[in-house]
């Protein structure tokens, strides 16, 4: 497999290795990824994230196993195992799916090709995502955004952020509010960290504070990534995007979802359909990173952690993908069914 670098992972030398975004924004270290259980284990722990990236992680993994001599039946069964690693991120879905097609062609030899594909196919997605939306945010807008969504989540340039990046290229200078992202301060730690490698403005803020600026005039438009896409435009994303979403449309703030092709599931037909995967309490109960780990609640707290939650397509302004931009009538007229890239 020919060398691929990408922000967060990279295969240089034929060996696969992933920057581990749990210690960001203090440590940028590389791990290694040769196995399957280590690839699930870093999707698991999140050291590896954002559907677009884990697809792309589980495909060059089984190019590299590939490439290493495992034989076909044993390639199938790492491919079923690392399915089930993020069941709601259709992308990994999506990508697997394509290695498995590439494997009933062309055997193990075909999956090198076939990753390399998937890893170019998204810097490409990310790039006509990134122009489609830049096209619909003016210059010195105050963009808010949820989570981690640009080079960190994809091979690209990333979705969400991806736009902004494109705003920042064009001259128009962006202010970006930041939400923090409970309970893993995705933004706080990894969108802080990659506003600032990009040099655009941008201020921190807790979730709760979302309202407040949107009730003040200050947020002019909302950006948010997907984990999938149902056919109706009802989308899953980082808990907290459904709370947005309402306070959006209370306040008649544009709200734009923006991700590839890859993250609509056709077969989902709406937003119930979606499997919201639920994480450990202790993500809840404190907060763990480069700086160690904090418990503020009592240990036995009972707790609740979805990872994602499922915001419906009646508060969405935008479906800014790469093939587009799509407003509420064409979603409604069916426009995710018969997407291509």
């Amino acid at each position: 497999m020919k060398d691929l670098l990408a922000t967060s992972i990279r295969c240089l030398d034929n060996q696969l290795e992933v920057l581990d975004q749990h210690q960001l924004p203090h440590k940028e270290i590389w791990l290694p990824c040769r196995t399957a259980d280590d690839m699930i284990d870093m999707i698991k722990k999140l050291q590896i994230r954002g559907a677009p990236l884990i697809g792309i992680g589980a495909s060059l993994l089984l190019a590299r196993l590939a490439e290493d001599g495992m034989g076909e039946a044993d390639l199938r069964e790492a491919a079923s195992r690392l399915r089930a690693a993020r069941p709601t991120a259709v992308n990994l879905m999506n990508n697997l799916d394509s290695m498995l097609t590439a494997l009933d062609t062309g055997g193990p030899d075909a999956l090198p090709y076939t990753a390399e594909q998937l890893f170019e196919e998204d810097v490409r997605l990310c790039q006509k995502m990134s122009a489609n939306g830049a096209n619909l945010i003016a210059a010195g807008s105050n963009v808010l955004t949820h989570c981690n969504t640009g080079s960190l989540a994809t091979a690209g340039a990333g979705t969400a952020i991806g736009v902004i990046t494109a705003l920042q290229a064009q001259d128009k200078h962006p202010h970006v509010y930041v939400d923090e992202t409970r309970p893993l301060l995705q933004g706080g730690r990894l969108t802080a960290w990659e506003m600032q490698k990009l040099g655009v403005d941008y201020t921190l803020i807790c979730d709760n504070m979302a309202a407040l600026l949107m009730a003040q005039g200050k947020v002019d438009a909302i950006l948010v990534g997907s984990d999938r896409i149902a056919a109706n435009g009802d989308f899953a994303n980082k808990v907290g995007t459904y709370s947005l979403a309402v306070n959006a449309h209370y306040h008649q703030v544009p709200f734009y979802v923006v991700a590839p092709y890859t993250t609509v599931d056709p077969a989902c037909p709406n937003g119930a359909a979606i499997p919201i995967e639920e994480r450990s309490a202790q993500e809840v109960q404190g907060v763990s990173g480069s700086f160690g780990e904090v418990l503020w609640s009592p240990k036995n707290a009972r707790v609740f952690n979805p990872a994602f939650d499922v915001t419906p397509a009646k508060l969405v302004t935008g479906w800014i993908l790469d093939n587009g931009v799509f407003d509420q009538e064409q979603i409604a007229q069916g426009a995710l069914l018969h997407l291509n890239n």
